[in-house]
């Protein structure tokens, strides 16, 4: 296995809609990419029009996997049916096992202004598909920057240079970066070998391993343990995503994703039975 990942494929991401009406950008979980595995969906919104996001996503369900939620601009209020509620603002997370599942909605706090965030699907193994929901807030304050002369690094999750995110999944192990560099910076970030992910510019442009990447495209990656970024002109900010591997069927309809049909067809039945 060479150090040095490489870029596989570059897929730029896809106008979408969801909630009850929010225009999004979906870089993951389109035709053109589905999934990368253990990755399941990855949604930029990033909108001044407030006709763009202030109907929100009101309740839905989820069973099945985790979503983190980024936000980088704007306010953004959290409630699910197990009684948590939570307010996001700039830089903040929220880290919400569905397992078994819940109902859940997030609303705009705001009538004006940028909203901007993303919100990342990440699949449970098999044997956790079915545990307890969780939920987390993390505060931006309490999530661990590294900064160097030309860059920084916000860990979301994994480590990096003995600083360690707040997001632990115990099976796939997420490592999860918000990178900023300035134009002509280049950083070269140890990751996970083993771990599959992509990188993501949502501003500016960068080499990725010498690949040129502008913003709103994915850069799906090769196995290796170093990632070596160099920001554009600009300069830029990535977002690095990887995770160990579930190699599991996956089986998913709208908000939940099972291993096989049946087990999509009984969360259907649980959720009409208010068993959620």
């Amino acid at each position: 296995m060479t150090t040095h990942r490489s870029v596989t494929r570059l897929v730029r991401g896809l106008p979408a809609t969801d909630g009850a009406g929010v225009k999004l950008t979906r870089v993951l979980g389109t035709q053109a990419l589905p999934e990368v595995d253990p990755f399941l969906m990855l949604d930029e919104f990033r909108s001044d029009d407030p006709q763009a996001y202030i109907a929100g996503f009101p309740n839905h369900p989820h069973r099945g996997f985790e979503t983190i939620t980024y936000m980088l601009a704007g306010r953004m209020r959290h409630k699910d049916s197990k009684g948590n509620e939570g307010l996001l603002g700039p830089g903040d997370v929220q880290w919400m096992t569905t397992a078994r599942g819940l109902v859940h909605s997030e609303m705009p706090e705001q009538e004006d202004g940028l909203m901007q965030g993303f919100q990342l699907w990440l699949n449970l193994p098999a044997r956790e598909k079915m545990l307890d929901p969780q939920y987390k807030d993390v505060p931006a304050n309490t999530i661990p920057v590294v900064r160097h002369s030309d860059a920084w690094v916000k860990l979301l999750a994994g480590t990096y240079q003995g600083q360690t995110g707040p997001i632990q999944s115990p099976t796939t192990k997420p490592f999860i970066a918000d990178v900023s560099l300035d134009g002509g910076a280049a950083l070269t970030l140890p990751v996970p070998a083993g771990h599959a992910g992509f990188a993501y510019v949502f501003d500016g442009d960068a080499l990725i391993t010498g690949q040129s990447v502008t913003r709103g495209q994915a850069a799906v990656l090769s196995d290796g343990a170093e990632l070596p970024l160099t920001g554009g002109l600009g300069g830029a900010r990535v977002l690095v995503v990887l995770g160990q591997p579930l190699k599991e069927p996956i089986a998913r309809h709208g908000p939940f994703v099972m291993n096989t049909p049946q087990e999509i067809y009984q969360a259907f039945a649980d959720y009409q039975a208010g068993r959620f």
